[in-house]
C-alpha cells in the first residue's frame, strides 16, 4: 500500500523562504524580524501530483541544445504595447516567455493598464485573461468603459492552477494575464489561497508552461499595509520583472516604475493620470506637473529629477512657521525626512538661519518623490525664501547636492537637466561651480548661469 500522506505545520520566513519547525522572531537565514507565518508542509501526495505537472509541461519543451552563437535575441523579437510608456518600462516591449509581476495599492490602477494593454494589443495577439478576484461580468463593464472590444481576449474564472496549465495548453495563447496570484490555487495543497505556499507553487506552475512555449506572463499581486509586495519575497526572485504603480489614489496622476528588469532598464518610469476613461499616458510630465505653479510666492523653487533618461521639472514648496508646540514638527512628503533634517541642521550652522523653534513642512508636488541629492539645493533655497518671506523668481531653477560643511556639490548630467528646463521657459540657472566646466554656454543663449560653490553664494543670489 502506498505510503499515507501526513499534514505537518512548519513556519516560513516570507522574505527569504527558510523553514522552521517552530516560531522564531528572527530568521538565522535573512535576520528579518517577524517574518515568519504558519503554514501545513506540502505532503507527499501533493508532491506527486505537483511534480506530475511539471513533468507533463517539460515534455511540451524542446529538448534540444543550441549553440550560443545561433540562438537569435535581438530587438526585433519584442512585441509592442503600442502604450509608448509602458514599452518605455518594460525596455522597449513585451519579450516572449517573460513573466511580469505588476504590484500596488488597490484602487491604484493595475487592473485598468492591462485591460488597456489588450485594448492595444488585441488585433495582433490572442490573450487569455483569468479573473481571479473580479467575475467576468464585472470585468467585462470595465471593458467596456475602457473601450476594449474583446474579440481576441478568452477570459476564465477557473482558479486551479493546474486547470489552468491544460487550459493554456490546450488554447495556446500569445499572452496570459493572471488578476491576481493571491486567487490561484493549488488544489492538492492543504493551505489556503494567498498562503506563502499556494503563491510560490502557484506562480511556478504558470510559469513553467508559459515559458516552456515562450508565452509572455502578466501576473498581478498585492501590496501589504507597509507596502511591500504581498507574498514570498521568492516571488519577485522568480519573475523577470516586476513592475510597482506608484501615487495617491487621491490625485491623478501615476507612476509606473521597475524594481526590477532582466530585460531593461530599472532607472526608466512611466507616467498616467488617471481620468474617467482609463490611464491616459502624460508624454511631457515636466509640463504637467509644473502647470498652475503659484508665481512671485515666497517658499517655492524648481529642481529637476533623472528618472532615467527622462528628466522631470518638480516643484518643491516649503513652509515656516512659528511653533505652537515645545518641540517644533518636521514633516516631508515626497522627500526624505532624515534628509530634510540634515538640511535644516546645515542651514543652521553655516548660514546663520535658526529654525530651531519653527514648525518646517517640506513637499514636492504632483504625487512626485525626490530620492537623489541633486533636489538639496532647491530644498535649502524654498526654505530660506519661505522663512525671510522672500519669493523667487519664477524663471528660476537650482542643481546642486549640499554637504555638510556647506558646500554645493557637482550632479550628474547637468546638461540634460538644463536642457529640459531651457526648453520649458527657465532662463535663470543656479548650478555648482565645479560643473561650470561641462556647459556650452552657446546652447542657453539668453540664460543667465549662476555658479556658486557653498550654500552661503547661493542664498544671496535670492536675497
Amino acid at each position: 500500500m502506498p505510503p499515507k500522506s501526513k499534514s505537518k505545520t512548519v513556519y516560513i520566513c516570507n522574505e527569504c523562504g527558510y523553514e522552521s519547525p517552530k516560531w522564531m522572531g528572527r530568521c538565522p537565514e535573512c535576520q528579518c524580524w517577524n517574518t515568519f507565518e504558519e503554514e501545513v508542509k506540502i505532503t507527499s501526495t501533493a508532491k506527486e501530483k505537483i511534480s506530475s505537472v511539471t513533468v507533463t509541461n517539460s515534455l511540451q519543451q524542446d529538448n534540444t541544445t543550441e549553440k550560443l552563437s545561433e540562438i537569435v535575441a535581438d530587438e526585433s523579437s519584442r512585441h509592442k504595447t503600442n502604450i509608448s510608456e509602458l514599452d518605455r518600462v518594460l525596455g522597449g516591449g513585451i519579450v516572449k516567455g517573460v513573466a511580469v509581476l505588476v504590484c500596488g495599492d488597490p484602487g491604484i490602477g493595475k487592473s485598468t493598464i492591462l485591460l488597456q494593454m489588450c485594448k492595444a494589443i488585441e488585433d495582433e495577439l490572442n490573450i487569455l485573461y483569468i479573473c481571479g478576484e473580479e467575475s467576468m461580468r464585472q470585468v467585462k463593464l470595465r471593458a467596456n468603459r475602457l473601450g476594449l472590444k474583446g474579440d481576441n481576449v478568452s477570459m476564465t474564472q477557473c482558479t486551479d492552477a493546474e486547470q489552468l496549465t491544460e487550459i493554456i495548453l490546450k488554447n495556446k495563447p500569445q499572452l496570459v494575464i493572471v488578476d491576481s496570484i493571491q486567487t490561484i490555487s493549488v488544489s492538492s495543497l492543504s493551505s489556503s489561497c494567498g498562503s506563502i505556499t499556494q503563491v510560490r507553487e502557484s506562480a511556478q506552475l504558470l510559469m513553467n508552461v508559459c515559458k516552456s512555449n515562450e508565452i509572455p506572463l502578466f501576473i498581478v499581486g498585492h501590496v501589504n499595509k507597509d507596502g511591500g509586495i504581498a507574498g514570498p519575497k521568492v516571488l519577485e526572485h522568480m519573475v523577470d520583472t516586476v513592475l510597482y504603480f506608484e501615487g495617491d489614489r487621491n490625485l491623478s496622476y501615476r507612476i509606473l516604475r521597475s524594481i526590477k528588469n532582466r530585460f531593461g532598464s530599472t532607472n526608466e518610469i512611466g507616467v498616467f493620470e488617471m481620468n474617467e476613461d482609463g490611464l491616459s499616458e502624460v508624454t511631457n510630465p515636466s509640463e504637467a506637473l509644473l502647470n498652475g505653479r503659484p508665481l512671485d510666492v515666497s517658499g517655492t523653487c524648481i529642481t529637476c529629477l533623472l528618472e532615467g533618461t527622462r528628466p522631470i521639472l518638480l516643484e518643491v514648496q516649503a513652509l515656516v512657521s512659528k511653533t505652537s508646540f515645545g518641540t517644533p514638527r518636521r514633516v516631508a512628503t515626497g522627500f526624505d525626512y532624515q534628509r530634510m533634517g540634515l538640511l535644516i541642521a546645515v542651514i543652521e550652522k553655516r548660514a546663520g538661519y535658526f529654525m530651531g523653534n519653527l514648525d518646517v513642512f517640506v513637499n514636492v508636488t504632483g504625487g512626485m518623490r525626490i530620492d537623489e541629492p541633486s533636489a538639496d539645493l532647491s530644498v535649502c533655497l524654498s526654505l530660506i525664501s519661505n522663512l525671510i518671506d522672500k519669493s523667487i523668481n519664477s524663471e528660476l531653477i537650482a542643481f546642486g547636492e549640499v554637504g555638510l560643511t556647506g558646500e554645493v556639490r557637482s550632479v550628474s548630467q547637468l546638461t540634460v537637466r538644463m536642457g529640459e528646463a531651457y526648453r520649458l521657459g527657465f532662463r535663470k540657472f543656479i548650478i555648482p561651480k565645479s560643473n561650470f566646466s561641462v556647459i556650452e554656454k552657446s546652447n542657453y543663449k539668453d540664460a543667465q548661469i549662476y555658479t556658486v560653490s557653498n550654500l552661503s553664494e547661493a542664498i544671496n543670489l535670492i536675497k
